[in-house]
């Protein structure tokens, strides 16, 4: 028998409906767990519902006029779908937005130390700046550049390393590989997986690059309409025939969703 301790959850997703504007229903019952110091991807084509599940948890949905009207979302067991993201951020989780949104006009530097808002220790400060000069020695070389004149890889990295700056315990990514060449969208995922494995920091991604996020996830949730419809370790999905097809870009077939498989047997956990 194993004798290998079963990693604890650090978030779990329970059954969740977004509606945005009082009327649009996007999330139908999204159900999600993910442990302590894993890394779980969220995959799935534009309008799937990803981001706005990553918004929910990091309750980024009010100013889009966005809000949780059933189910819940729970973080090391305690309820946190009513905390402002403020909070969240003190508590250890932090959102990395789609298409990066640095500070233009201000170096990689001055925008590293903005992820550092919440902290007063300088010297902790210094040394988390080091570290992430260590994980991303590029930002390094370029940190007294504004960000407006780096690259969109040099941009992704100083996200990245601007949410590292408050200390996370678990960081949410969302579509790290938009934009970005796939030598470039190797060395993020590459970086991430490092992140994850000597800081132990969970990671909680959004991604169209299927084939990408299975190559660095334990674990992923394929999500189509605002459901789940599949989900399962990174290597059950990446041999499983329909997702090769739909996502993976092998096969022939003319199917364009999971729904077109009959023999296809859903969970349904939302109507749970």
């Amino acid at each position: 028998m194993s004798t290998e301790a079963t990693p604890k959850t650090i978030l779990t997703v329970n059954g969740i409906e977004v509606i945005y504007n009082h009327v649009i229903l996007v999330l139908k019952g999204v159900s999600l767990t993910v442990p302590e110091g894993g890394i779980v991807a969220i995959l799935g084509g534009n309008g799937a519902g990803k981001t706005t599940t990553l918004r929910a948890v990091s309750n980024l949905l009010k100013g889009e006029r966005g809000e949780v009207t059933k189910g819940s979302i729970d973080y090391r067991g305690e309820r946190i779908e009513n905390l402002s993201p403020a909070e969240l951020v003190k508590r250890g989780v932090v959102q990395v937005m789609e298409g990066r949104h640095c500070f233009a006009h201000l170096t990689i530097e001055e925008n590293l130390l903005t992820g550092a808002y919440t902290r007063k220790d300088k010297g902790e400060i210094a040394a988390n700046l080091d570290k992430v000069y260590t994980y991303f020695p590029r930002l390094k070389t370029r940190r007294t550049s504004q960000a407006a004149y780096t690259s969109g890889g040099e941009q992704q990295m100083c996200a990245i390393g601007r949410a590292l700056m408050c200390n996370p315990t678990m960081v949410l990514l969302d579509e790290p590989s938009m934009g970005l060449a796939p030598q470039i969208v190797d060395e993020v995922f590459h970086i991430v997986k490092d992140l994850n494995g000597k800081e132990r920091t969970t990671f909680l991604l959004a991604e169209q690059n299927t084939n990408m996020a299975l190559k660095y996830a334990d674990y992923g949730y394929i999500m189509e309409s605002g459901r789940v419809v599949m989900d399962g370790t990174a290597a059950e999905l990446a041999s499983n025939e329909d997702v090769k097809e739909f996502y993976l870009g092998v096969g022939g077939g003319e199917r364009k969703s999971f729904r077109d498989v009959k023999s296809y047997k859903r969970r349904k956990r939302w109507l749970a």
